[in-house]
């Protein structure tokens, strides 16, 4: 005899992909199963709730994603608040599908979506995803430290091409609003220079960075840069295009080959710019992302349990908790000024 579901559980991940979301798939589907729920994969983000668009997660189809790197149900950056008639679609999806309860993972854009949610009465629970590792309300989102481990892979191999050629190499990374990304990396893989959203600086101020660097005896340099950097001085942020997604952010990108072309006419070194990009997000994720993902996730199905509904999971001093949704979306998490500081020692 078959016993009577709980109730459904939808699931849905939003925005970037990310390393580690096909571990968090799966630990929901393997907890749910064990308390009693049925749990119904909502496709590509907020555009599934939009569209009605759904497939049935069982203990079968997500045999083997562990290792897998991206999401197997897909992404998008679709906006439902932006048009009314969006908002009332979802709403109307989520009754229609009999979806019971909703796990939103993503970052502050798709979060947002949740808190609305959670508004209109919506049995919501927050996951927090971002490669940035921008959420405040959580000491680290998973997917940070296997993006942090790809650009520390490429600025090893990037010395060895940078002594041979007694070059300056520029290299982009990640980091839209805050530099974690670049200030791990870079500090893990000993970067000569280490330039993030939190501290603007000019370009005569890096060029004397390097400078300084060379004159001691090395002739070449690894400088790494988020991709919202600004230089300080009236120099505009770098885009490829002034296109706005629909949560109203520009696409960046560019900043690198700026900085390369800027170092090597003031500076008068040969410098090369390098855009790790998408590679960042890509691949099978760390294990301690495996692991982040999937403690994560247990936790996000034990609230649904419990009726803690418009909670965020979070990690906090190593321990799993949750916070309200609300208030881990006041404001962005920064790089902690202590690092910023550490990462300045080994500069130049």
């Amino acid at each position: 005899m078959t016993k009577e579901s709980k109730g459904t559980i939808g699931i849905l991940t939003g925005g970037g992909d990310c390393p580690g979301l096909n571990a968090v798939i799966r630990a929901v589907v393997r907890r749910a199963d064990a308390l009693g729920y049925k749990v119904l994969g909502i496709k590509n983000g907020w555009w599934g709730l939009v569209n009605g668009v759904g497939e049935p997660l069982t203990l079968a189809s997500i045999r083997g994603i562990l290792p897998r790197g991206g999401t197997i149900l897909g992404t998008s950056r679709t906006n439902p608040l932006k048009q009314e008639e969006d908002k009332k679609k979802v709403l109307a999806n989520l009754k229609k599908m009999k979806i019971d309860y909703l796990i939103a993972v993503g970052g502050e854009d798709t979060l947002g979506v949740a808190k609305y949610l959670v508004t209109e009465g919506v049995n919501v629970v927050g996951v927090p995803k971002t490669i940035d590792n921008d959420v405040e309300g959580t000491d680290q989102t998973f997917g940070f430290d296997t993006a942090v481990s790809i650009v520390t892979e490429a600025i090893d191999r990037l010395h060895t091409t940078a002594e041979s050629h007694q070059r300056v190499i520029v290299v982009e990374v990640m980091g839209r609003h805050t530099g974690w990304i670049a200030t791990m990396a870079g500090l893990a893989g000993g970067a000569d220079c280490i330039l993030i959203p939190e501290e603007p600086k000019t370009i005569d101020e890096i060029c004397d960075t390097l400078k300084k660097r060379h004159a001691r005896g090395p002739q070449f340099s690894i400088v790494v840069v988020a991709e919202g950097f600004k230089l300080a001085g009236g120099y505009q942020e770098a885009t490829k295009d002034q296109k706005l997604d629909q949560f109203g952010h520009v696409r960046l990108g560019g900043i690198g080959e700026i900085l390369a072309e800027e170092i090597e006419d003031r500076a008068g070194f040969e410098t090369r710019s390098t855009v790790l990009g998408h590679i960042q997000r890509g691949g099978s994720p760390t294990a301690y992302d495996r692991v982040l993902g999937i403690r994560y996730w247990v936790r996000a199905v034990d609230l649904i349990e419990q009726g803690k509904f418009g909670s965020m999971v979070c990690l906090h001093g190593g321990k799993i908790t949750d916070m309200p949704i609300s208030k881990a979306l006041k404001k962005l998490k920064y790089v902690d000024t202590e690092l910023v500081r550490t990462a300045e020692i080994f500069c130049g």
